[in-house]
């Protein structure tokens, strides 16, 4: 693997994330659907648990208490955004695992100064 800056890895972090999210989202949806589906695996078990909760609704309070400033406050959230700034797909070998392919990339050797003084570089 190569060296990558701090918003590369970033993104790079965000983008394996999201794959193990649709990943997980699939899976759930299976267990969720499919009664037949094994539920038992080599180190894991997986159960269909039904859990229920009362839950405050402020939608269900009257008009005039919701839209009352005295009941309102602020609130500050920081946000990373990753944006994409080259050409190239970002991330390679994500890429070709999500199409199947084999990714082998040979890590780069600095050169020893005596060879770059043989080569002149």
């Amino acid at each position: 693997m190569f060296n990558l800056s701090p918003a590369d890895e970033l993104a790079s972090i965000r983008a394996e994330i999201a794959r193990l999210k649709r990943r997980e989202a699939e899976l759930r949806a299976a267990y969720l659907t499919d009664t037949e589906l094994p539920k038992i695996g080599r180190w894991h078990r997986v159960e269909v648990l039904t859990q229920r909760a009362n839950i405050f609704d402020p939608r269900l309070l009257p008009e005039e208490i919701r839209n009352d400033p005295a009941y309102r406050r602020e609130r500050v959230t920081h946000i990373l955004r990753s944006t994409r700034i080259g050409a190239r797909p970002a991330f390679p070998e994500l890429v070709a695992e999500a199409e199947g392919l084999s990714v082998f990339r040979p890590r780069a050797r600095p050169r020893s100064p005596l060879v770059r003084a043989l080569r002149g570089s």
